[in-house]
C-alpha cells in the first residue's frame, strides 16, 4: 500500500483537504494502478514560523 504524504501550511478547509486527498488518490491510482482504498495519504500542516527557504523563516516574508 502507498504511502504519500503532503506538508504545507496551516490555513486549508476541511473541503479544501478532501478535495486535496481526492485528486492525490485518484492520480496515483491512474498512473500506477491499485485500488483507491489502499492508498493512504497524510496531510502535514506547518506553522509558517517552522518552515523556512533560503534561511528565511516564510512568517517573516
Amino acid at each position: 500500500m502507498p504511502m504519500i504524504s503532503v506538508s504545507m501550511f496551516l490555513g486549508r478547509t476541511a473541503e479544501q483537504k478532501q478535495a486535496l486527498v481526492r485528486e492525490v488518490t485518484d492520480a496515483f491510482v491512474r498512473t500506477c494502478g491499485g485500488n483507491p482504498e489502499g492508498v493512504w495519504v497524510t496531510i502535514n500542516e506547518i506553522p509558517a514560523e517552522h518552515w523556512a527557504s533560503g534561511g528565511t523563516l516564510f512568517s517573516e516574508r
